[in-house]
């Protein structure tokens, strides 16, 4: 983001602030085969999208670096088959966008123009992408599910988003000395569905 402030500007922590720890989808969708939707240019637009809504920063390392764009990639490919279509139209229209507003592709542009590209999708002034708000909130969503999902479902990369934000992991049992939560718990590293499944 750039370092002047304006009433809209996306922060790190207007973004965590909306996270929840296990996603909604994650406690209901079924294991997925590690296929993926996307092609390498509709991947490069996407990481160029959540890559300005959680940048990595001195706090820490960002959306891209804690794997959303691949968890996105993948639940195109499983459950959100049924979204794949409106997804990618809504990326295309993006791209389109920014190649009309700023005179190249998203991925292109320096972080100052993606900035503009995006707060005019969030505010429903891009034209030509239908909808704006509504794909903006959406891919915000899935990019807080792909950062702080279980690994299992291909986001959070070496557990970077539980880490960002503290989370030592699932556990089923906490002895006393954890209980008292006089020292952060040690992070546990592993994924509900075992340690074979962590990034």
């Amino acid at each position: 983001m750039s370092e002047e402030k304006t009433p809209f500007e996306i922060t790190r922590r207007t973004v965590i602030a909306g996270a929840t720890l296990v996603p909604v989808a994650a406690l209901t969708a079924t294991a997925q085969a590690p296929e993926t939707a996307l092609t390498p240019a509709q991947k490069k637009t996407l990481e160029a999208f959540v890559d300005r809504l959680c940048p990595k920063d001195e706090l820490g390392p960002g959306a891209v670096e804690c794997g959303a764009a691949n968890y996105i990639d993948r639940q195109l490919a499983g459950y959100l088959a049924a979204e794949k279509e409106s997804l990618l139209a809504g990326l295309a229209a993006v791209d389109a966008y920014a190649r009309t507003a700023q005179g190249a592709p998203l991925a292109d542009l320096t972080p100052d123009q993606r900035d503009a590209v995006l707060t005019a999708v969030e505010k429903g002034g891009a034209s030509g992408v239908s909808n704006g708000p509504a794909f903006f909130a959406r891919i915000r969503r899935l990019t807080l599910e792909g950062m702080f999902g279980d690994p299992y479902y291909g986001g959070n990369t070496n557990f970077a988003g539980w880490d960002l934000i503290r989370y030592p992991g699932p556990r089923l049992a906490v002895g006393p000395d954890e209980q008292k939560m006089s020292t952060p718990p040690k992070p546990y590293r592993r994924s509900a569905y075992g340690s074979e499944h962590g990034h």
